[in-house]
């Protein structure tokens, strides 16, 4: 997600540094201008808006905490951190509280969509924090998403990303549930989801997760395992509805064998 989401403000003609735990994955971005950091502190350093996107609460706590990491040693003030990595809220309120203390700003702003969403700039970001901080890192955010929203005080982003994530377990079970249901029935796939697509609960989703059940491919645009995550840090905040809870333990299933699947590989588990 960082190497498109990165293309997008270069091209925007944003000067662009980056700092990447996996070396070597930067090359793209630096054939395109982007300059490249060792230490997350000279990240800090040479950058008025810092975006991470990672993939849970270690690695957040990592970037800013680590040896170099964004707030460590210290002693750098002004800055606007922008976390749109999917995680939970402690780690929000956690990391706000750190930066506020040391003279600056958070903002907790996941994003729905993946890879394909974040080169054609089609992200949503749901933001959390200061809304004073939000408008001035807004113009930053609308060339990364269609749509920027701010959503409350610190980790309302998280909070939402939660929301709309348990909806996307419930909506890939239940395709999965009515394809099964129709296989069982002697019906074609096919015909099902073309009702489906011309009927009051089609949706870019479900043709896209629908196609990919027709071919046959399970690569992963949303690894089962980062649902499982997600599902997990809802239950943690406080889920406990019958569908969510559902949700949770089918994935949880299906993770040991489908875990870098597409969330759609659901399917292979329960049709077992």
């Amino acid at each position: 997600m960082g190497t498109p989401m990165s293309l997008r403000l270069i091209d925007a003609g944003y000067p662009v540094t980056v700092y990447n735990r996996t070396k070597g994955k930067e090359k793209t971005l630096t054939s395109k201008g982007a300059l490249v950091v060792s230490k997350l502190s000279d990240l800090m350093k040479q950058s008025d808006l810092i975006v991470i996107m990672v993939s849970d609460d270690s690695a957040v706590r990592d970037i800013f905490l680590g040896n170099n990491g964004l707030l460590n040693p210290g002693g750098i003030d002004g800055k606007i951190i922008i976390n749109m990595s999917t995680v939970s809220i402690g780690i929000s309120i956690e990391m706000a509280n750190l930066c506020r203390q040391s003279g600056n700003h958070y903002l907790d702003a996941p994003v729905s969509g993946s890879v394909k969403q974040a080169e054609s700039g089609q992200l949503v970001v749901m933001v959390g924090g200061e809304e004073s901080i939000f408008n001035q890192a807004k113009p930053i955010l609308d060339i990364l998403g269609k749509l920027a929203i701010h959503v409350g005080e610190i980790g309302s982003g998280n909070t939402m990303k939660l929301a709309v994530n348990l909806l996307l377990g419930i909506i890939s079970q239940g395709l999965s549930e009515a394809v099964i249901f129709i296989k069982n029935k002697g019906l074609r796939v096919s015909d099902l989801l073309n009702v489906v697509q011309n009927s009051a609960i089609g949706s870019g989703y479900m043709k896209i997760k629908g196609d990919a059940i027709l071919q046959d491919n399970y690569q992963a645009a949303f690894a089962l395992k980062h649902i499982v995550k997600d599902l997990k840090l809802a239950k943690d905040a406080g889920l406990n509805t019958p569908l969510g809870e559902t949700a949770l333990e089918s994935f949880q299933k299906a993770e040991p064998e489908f875990a870098e699947e597409d969330i759609i590989a659901i399917i292979k588990a329960m049709g077992k």
